[in-house]
């Protein structure tokens, strides 16, 4: 894929990059926002949230499917089922996991799907992952354990820890099926309104069967539900969407590791916590990590692999 215009939008890579970077800001900030939501429990909040996201999404849908003439093709369906389903997985089982493991182990964890997503692609499109990608998820993964436990020892491993490691599988395959879905279709944000509308539904339907959540909890945590579900999700989901359509998976998983690191400006800036140096460091190798996959082939002059 080469960095100059492709595709129908004419979106050039270097945009659509700049799309993910955004997509990592957003995601970070919420990462702070949604780890206090009160009394609310997690499959609510789940299903709260991309209500707000669907409903805000679903004009955008509609006015893209009507330009767009042809219905899906059943296959399209399936995928985008598929990634609906595996955005209720890791959106439910990240925010469970929040609640019964620390910030510093969430923060690490959350990073490690910038391993994972590599192998899913090369599992899903029997395409052998470049060298430069492996090594740079791995300098990242560093980078993230530093940031989180400022070069000391890990908090002790809860239920929680699994909880998230498990939603990085789910993250690593939506990524991974995210571009095969547009090649099919060229429709980011139809894929965007049915994620959302099949995540708030099975995350609904599992709330009312395992969780009881009152009214009152829903008002006092509409702050972190609206701010989840109009920048999170609406508009963060909607720009990997998007930026997705001219990234390969393994380089934008790379890309939306950024999280971590805006993840600790946010909680330097709003909750006034410290960065060490050992966490500074942690940042400046998740960003060589993600700039390497980027520069390393264009200094090779070769343009970027798909994978």
């Amino acid at each position: 894929m080469s960095r100059k215009t492709v595709g129908a939008g004419g979106m050039s890579r270097i945009g659509a990059d700049a799309l993910l970077l955004a997509t990592a800001a957003v995601w970070g900030v919420t990462f702070v926002v949604q780890k206090d939501i009160g009394g609310l429990p997690p499959l609510a909040f789940v299903a709260a949230r991309f209500a707000v996201s669907a409903l805000a999404v679903a004009p955008l849908a509609v006015l893209e499917g009507r330009r767009a003439g042809l219905p899906y093709a059943p296959r399209a369906w399936r995928l985008a089922v598929a990634i609906g389903v595996l955005l209720f997985l890791g959106a439910s089982l990240q925010q469970a996991g929040l609640a019964t493991t620390s910030a510093t182990n969430g923060g690490f964890l959350t990073a490690c799907y910038v391993v994972l997503t590599p192998f899913v692609v090369w599992a899903l499109s029997r395409q052998r992952p470049r060298a430069i990608v492996l090594g740079a998820g791995v300098v990242s993964v560093i980078g993230a354990w530093l940031l989180a436990t400022g070069c000391g020892p890990a908090e002790p491993p809860t239920t929680g820890d699994g909880l998230v490691l498990l939603a990085d599988l789910a993250w690593a395959i939506a990524i991974a099926l995210t571009p095969i879905f547009l090649v099919k279709t060229q429709r980011p944000l139809t894929l965007a309104f049915s994620q959302y509308a099949i995540c708030c539904a099975l995350a609904g339907a599992a709330s009312a069967v395992f969780e009881t959540a009152k009214p009152e909890s829903f008002v006092a945590a509409a702050p972190a539900i609206l701010f989840a579900g109009l920048v999170s999700g609406a508009l963060g989901y909607t720009l990997q969407i998007v930026g997705q359509r001219y990234t390969p998976p393994a380089e934008a998983a790379l890309i939306l590791s950024l999280e971590s690191v805006f993840a600790a400006l946010a909680g330097a800036i709003w909750l006034g916590e410290r960065l060490t140096a050992a966490g500074a460091a942690g940042c400046a190798l998740i960003l060589i990590g993600a700039v390497a996959a980027e520069a390393a082939p264009v200094f090779a002059g070769a343009k970027p692999a798909s994978v």
